[in-house]
C-alpha cells in the first residue's frame, strides 16, 4: 500500500524559512514525478512546484525565486524549501506522487503552514 507522508509545517513569521519534506512508502510503480500543491482557506488547490525523475522543474509564478524544490530519488523523498516566506503562503501543503501517464497517483494528507504577518 503506497504512503505518502508530509512534514515540516509550522508557524513562523513573513520573511522566515519553512522546509517541507515529503516521502513515499510501498510504492509498487515508477515514480515520474512529485509535486507539492496547497490550499488555503476558501481557495482552490494549486500546484506549488514540481519535479520529474530528470531533475526537470516547475513552479508556481509566486514562488518563483523563494521556494526551491529537490528530491532523493533513492529515497522516494521531495523538500520544498519555502524562503522569504510572505501571509498570502498560508495554506495546507500537499505532496502528490505520481506515475508519467497519471495511471498512478497518491496523495499526503497535507502539513499546515502559517505564515505571520
Amino acid at each position: 500500500q503506497v504512503q505518502v507522508l508530509e512534514s515540516g509545517g509550522g508557524l513562523v513569521q513573513a520573511g522566515g524559512s519553512l522546509r517541507l519534506s515529503c516521502t513515499a512508502s510501498g510504492v509498487d510503480f515508477n515514480i515520474y514525478e512529485m509535486k507539492w500543491h496547497r490550499q488555503a482557506p476558501g481557495k482552490q488547490v494549486e500546484l506549488v512546484a514540481g519535479i520529474t525523475t530528470d531533475g526537470s522543474t516547475q513552479y508556481l509564478d509566486s514562488v518563483k525565486g523563494r521556494f526551491t524544490i529537490s528530491g532523493d530519488k533513492a529515497k522516494n523523498t521531495v523538500y520544498l524549501q519555502m524562503n522569504n516566506l510572505e501571509p498570502e503562503d498560508t495554506a495546507v501543503y500537499y505532496c502528490n506522487v505520481e506515475s508519467f501517464t497519471r495511471e498512478h497517483t497518491y496523495w499526503g494528507q497535507g502539513t499546515q503552514v502559517t505564515v505571520s504577518s
